[in-house]
Formats: structure tokens, C-alpha cells, sequence
């Protein structure tokens, strides 16, 4: 492939910073490995002095293939690696440490659930079973080590100040205990052993003289400041990203740093690489619309390699069951016209947003595969409640589920009352006999069930909500344990949507089982094979590309996400459905929905500035 003008400006590029913009499907990786191709040819620097640095392994290894392309399969000693992967290596030089030091996601989601439990959370063992919880304490504690911020200092909004406070201290305690360094410790080390041994540093900048970094925009503070120290005092700092797609903003990357890139270097060479070659000229003209309001970003006039052909289709549904039906006929369509499923992905906010259509193409026996792990909606607390309800009113006996939903809401019904294997109303009965207000609450406990016996899940769901009072058990436990109660009505909302249709209890439970088993097949398959259309969030999409992208629940307070609204803005959001946009190379569908869970639902913003301006 032959470079345009922007590219071979790039691969010139000599000596001091640079700075490459690079959009999507501009060629960047190409740009790289001819960069390198450049400086070893033309400027006779030694390969093992240059250092490609890149986010994850797979992309290391592909630029590295792609270098090793270039110099037509000859392959020098550069040095191709991830930020962790390099400093790990510049610990294991300085300090002897080894794998066993390390520890593995497994070990670290288990010390911080060790860590909740020894605070008030550990009364609460569904609350600590919610993946999402524990997620976002592991997400909360790599962005404190990021950014270097003061534990001490920092304000957890979510999981409040002085509990997060103590569950920071105690996990760190407990690696220590056990002589052990997350990954985000091997960032921190990295920069305070090169602060405190210049001479350790000196050598390090002398075996690399030239640095590369893929992603730019994806960088945090920790990383910034070991790559400024590496680089010094040359300087030949070679940065490649899009500030247009920066979206981690929730594990601490910000697109200030590279906004502020020619501020820290006022020599830095800017070379903006214009021509996206990936995207039909509907969708890339489509993105930029939507981008282009985004007030804090580089101003950039990108343009199209390919000719516009079909435009960028936005669909209105129903609800989301309608808009899974209608994705998966579509999937059908265009799968006969001759697009392989593995060139179709559709992409969402986040994995919850992706239950109903992974049921309809289970049921539809559309394969499909998805690269991130999909929560089991009734695997959640709530799901596990709702369950529980339905078993009793099917007339079982066992006592997991008594125990279950015994003061769910509060029916002051003690646990020694549910002594043995099996329960029933009768035995509550007789062992609350000198207690008539709690036999009359035992007694509205058998009505209730009686009357949800032969409902639709759909009404007995709403039964359980309205008459037996769970929405207010929830919003009661949700202030009580300092959650948000919206999340936990959103996972009720969302069960009792896919319910719809259902006629019975005993349909719901053979819906619910035949899911379970069908996920659990799919989780046992091998996760790299690739089968099937791609379903991904649109954080996991960054960095693909397929023929066909479906966009899915293109409503406020989903996208843009209400939650990270409030906490990483409006403009991350943007540029996160930009990025999924343009992951498209043909064909872009667009859908939302009219009314979700009996509510009525307004379409995107985004979706709005897509036809602003035509």
C-alpha cells in the first residue's frame, strides 16, 4: 500500500516529539511499522534503541507483524510491548521480582471482596455477590493508582468516602501480607524507582532512544510520566491517537493529556493523517456531525477514501423486544445477501443492554459470539428474589427460598422460625402461636403467593412489586446500604420486560433454565473462536472494524449512559458513539426505542446531531 502525503510526513519524521492525530481507519499501524522501517534504513539507528509501546498484547503482536511485513520478513530486535509488559520488565532488572509476584485478576477480585467483607458491607452477602459492585471498587482503586492521587484524599462518590477509604487500606494491606503488586503497583513503582534512581533511569534512556506509542489518547497520568522521564532528554517521543477516541475515561486516561502533549513539548510536530479509509463517506461525514459538538478536542477535517454509498439507517421500535426481532431479521438479510456473521457486530452500551437480543438469537439459533462476559440477569440479587417468589407460589417447600424473601419486604419473620430442610406456613405458623400480628403476616404471605399462582409473570411480577411491596423493599435496602436504587430497579425493570409474552410461571421457569444452559455452552466454548456475529459493548468494539454495525438502545439515559454522564461528561459519552460508529465499513443501523418497561423513551441526542446540518 502506497503512503499519501500526511502518512509519509509521519514515517520522515527524524528527531524531538511528535505527535501523530490519527482517525479511524487512517492507516495508523501501517504509518508505524514505515516510521520504523524509516529510522533503521534511512537514519541507521540501531533497532534494539526503538521502543513501540502499545496497549494490549494483541496489538503489540499485530504491529509487530506488521514491521516485520514491512522489512519483508526480516526480524530486528525492536522492542514491541504493553505498558505493563515493559515496566514489569524494568522492575524484574531492578528488583528480581518474578511472575509469583504478580497477582492474577482472580486473586485480586478476591482480596477486595475479602477487603468489603471485613467492613459493614460483609452483612451483606447479596450486595458482595454483584459483579458490578465488585467491578467498580477494582475499577475505583486503578483510578486512584492511575491518576497518583492521595488515598486519603480522594472522595469516592459512589461507594462513599470513608468505606472506600477502608477497603483501599485493607486490600493494600493484604498484598503486602502476601509480598504481592497489582498491575497498576507496577506503573506506581516504575515512576518512583526512576524519581529515586536517576541512575537506574539514565540507563534505561540510553538503551531506548526512540519511543513510540500507539493509543496515544488512552494513556494515564502514571504512564504519561514514566514515558516523559524514559524519553528524556532527547526527546524523540513518537505519540499516535485521536482525541476523538478517548473513552476510558473510568480507568483513568484522559484526553487532556493529549491536548496538553504540545504544551509539555512547544518543539512537538503535529501531522494530522485526514483520509479515513475504512468508512463509506455517509458514515464517516455521519460521525463528524456527531463529534464535531464536542467543544474540547483538536479541530480536524477528515474526509473519506471511499464514495458514499448506502446511508446511515435509523430505525424506530417499539420496545426493546421489538428492536431485538427486528435486529435479528435484519442479521438474516443481510447474511443472505452474502456477509459472513462474522462480519456483523452489533454494539451497545454496556452488557445488560445486550440480554433480550442474546435470547432472541438462542431461540432464533443465530450463532453468535461475545468477547465480553455477559451478567445472567437472574443470576443477579433481584433475579435470585424474583425466582425465589415464583418457587413458593408453585407450592415449594424448600427453605433457601423462604429464607430468600422471608423479609423481602419485612415480615420480622427470624431465621431459627426456618430450622429445618423443608418450610411451610403452617410451621411459621406454629412457631409464631402466641403472636397474632406475626400470623397475620404469615397468613397475607400464602394469600399472596396464592394470587400470583396462576398470573402471567409479567402481572405476577407487578403483583410482587404493587401489592406485596417489593419496589418499596428495594428502595428502603438501596438507602439503607447506600446504593443507587435506580440500578437495582433497572434490573427489575429489565426481568419484568423480558417476561412479556410469558403465560405462565412454570413457561418463565423453562425460559430462565434453557438460558442458563444455553450461556453456560457458550461459555465453554473456546472464547478466541471466531463464530458468529460479533455482540460487544462499544468500549470493547475500539479497535475492530466490520462490514455491518448495528447500534442498539439509542436512548437518552442510555446513550449517552446516565450515570457516566454525571461522572465522566457528555463529551466521553460522544466520543463513545463515535467510536462505534465508525467501526462500521459499509452498513450502519441505528436503532432506539419508543418505550421501555411501560415508560416512554426519547431518542439520543447523538441521534439527533447525526441530522443536524444536511
Amino acid at each position: 500500500m502506497s503512503l499519501n502525503h500526511a502518512q509519509k510526513e509521519a514515517v520522515a519524521h527524524y528527531q524531538g516529539p511528535c505527535m501523530v492525530l490519527a482517525g479511524p481507519g487512517s492507516g495508523k499501524t501501517l504509518t508505524i511499522a514505515k516510521r520504523i522501517e524509516y529510522l533503521i534504513k534511512e537514519y541507521k539507528v540501531r533497532p534494539e534503541e526503538i521502543l513501540v509501546i502499545t496497549f494490549t498484547k494483541y496489538a503489540a503482536a499485530e504491529m509487530r507483524q506488521r514491521f516485520y511485513r514491512v522489512m519483508g520478513n526480516q526480524q530486528l530486535p525492536v522492542t514491541f510491548g504493553t505498558f505493563h509488559g515493559i515496566f514489569y520488565g524494568i522492575l524484574k532488572w531492578a528488583y528480581r521480582i518474578g511472575q509469583d509476584n504478580l497477582l492474577l485478576d482472580e486473586e485480586k477480585s478476591a482480596l477486595v471482596k475479602e477487603a468489603a467483607e471485613e467492613t459493614d458491607w460483609g452483612e451483606d452477602e447479596d450486595l458482595l455477590r454483584e459483579e458490578d459492585f465488585l467491578q467498580g471498587l477494582l475499577e475505583e482503586i486503578a483510578n486512584v493508582k492511575n491518576n497518583r492521587l492521595e488515598p486519603d484524599l480522594y472522595e469516592s462518590k459512589r461507594y462513599g468516602v470513608f468505606r472506600f477509604r477502608e477497603v483501599y487500606e485493607r486490600y493494600e494491606e493484604k498484598k503486602r501480607t502476601i509480598r504481592k503488586l497489582d498491575f497498576e503497583d507496577m506503573l506506581l513503582c516504575c515512576y518512583q524507582l526512576f524519581e529515586q534512581r536517576p541512575d537506574i533511569l539514565a540507563k534505561w534512556q540510553q538503551r531506548y532512544t526512540y519511543i513510540l506509542v500507539d493509543e496515544f489518547q488512552d494513556i494515564n497520568q502514571v504512564q504519561y510520566d514514566v514515558v516523559k522521564m524514559l524519553a528524556a532528554p532527547a526527546n524523540n517521543l513518537f505519540v499516535v491517537g485521536d482525541d476523538d477516541q478517548s473513552i476510558y475515561g473510568f480507568r483513568g486516561a484522559r484526553p487532556g493529556i493529549m491536548m496538553e502533549f504540545p504544551r509539555d513539548y512547544k518543539e512537538a510536530k503535529q501531522v494530522l493523517l485526514d483520509v479515513n479509509y475504512r468508512s463509506t463517506a455517509h458514515i464517516v461525514n455521519g460521525a463528524l456531525r456527531v463529534i464535531e459538538h464536542n467543544k474540547r478536542r483538536y479541530k480536524k477535517s477528515i474526509r473519506a477514501g471511499r464514495k458514499a454509498e448506502q446511508v446511515i439507517h435509523v430505525q424506530e421500535v417499539k420496545d426493546p423486544a421489538e428492536e431485538s426481532r427486528y435486529i435479528t431479521e435484519q442479521i438474516k438479510k443481510i447474511m443472505k445477501d452474502g456477509i459472513e456473521a462474522e462480519d456483523i457486530a452489533v454494539l451497545y452500551r454496556t452488557a445488560s443492554d445486550a440480554g433480550i437480543l442474546a435470547e432472541t438469537l438462542l431461540e432464533e439459533q443465530l450463532p453468535f459470539q461475545m468477547k465480553e462476559h455477559l451478567n445472567n440477569l437472574y443470576d443477579h440479587a433481584v433475579g435470585q428474589d424474583i425466582e425465589a417468589y415464583f418457587h413458593l407460589a408453585l407450592g415449594q417447600c424448600d427453605r433457601k427460598c423462604f429464607l430468600q424473601v422471608a423479609n423481602k419486604p419485612n415480615r420480622f419473620i427470624g431465621r431459627d422460625s426456618m430450622s429445618e430442610g423443608t418450610v411451610s406456613y403452617e410451621s411459621l405458623r406454629n412457631f409464631y402461636c402466641d403472636k397474632k400480628w406475626m400470623q397475620d403476616r404469615i397468613d397475607q404471605w400464602e394469600w399472596d403467593m396464592k394470587m400470583i399462582r396462576n398470573k402471567t409473570p409479567y402481572t405476577a411480577i407487578q403483583y410482587l412489586r404493587k401489592s406485596v411491596g417489593y419496589d418499596e423493599y428495594l428502595k428502603d435496602y438501596a438507602a439503607y446500604r447506600g446504593l443507587d436504587p435506580a440500578e437495582l430497579k433497572e434490573v427489575l425493570d429489565e426481568i419484568q420486560e423480558r417476561s412479556k409474552g410469558m403465560k405462565s410461571l412454570e413457561e418463565w421457569f423453562r425460559h430462565v433454565d434453557s438460558y442458563r444452559e444455553k450461556l453456560a455452552e457458550k461459555k465453554r466454548r473456546n472464547p478466541d473462536a471466531k463464530e458468529g456475529v460479533s455482540l460487544l459493548t462499544m468500549h470493547g468494539a475500539k479497535g475492530l472494524e466490520f462490514d455491518t454495525v448495528f447500534i442498539l438502545g439509542a436512548n437518552e439515559g442510555i446513550i449517552p449512559y446516565k450515570k457516566a454522564l454525571a461522572e465522566q461528561g457528555e463529551e466521553e459519552e460522544r466520543r463513545l458513539f463515535y467510536v462505534a460508529m465508525t467501526r462500521a465499513k459499509n452498513r450502519l443501523v441505528i436503532s432506539y426505542v419508543k418505550e421501555k418497561n411501560g415508560r416512554e423513551q426519547s431518542p439520543s441526542r447523538f441521534v439527533g446531531e447525526l441530522f443536524q446540518n444536511l
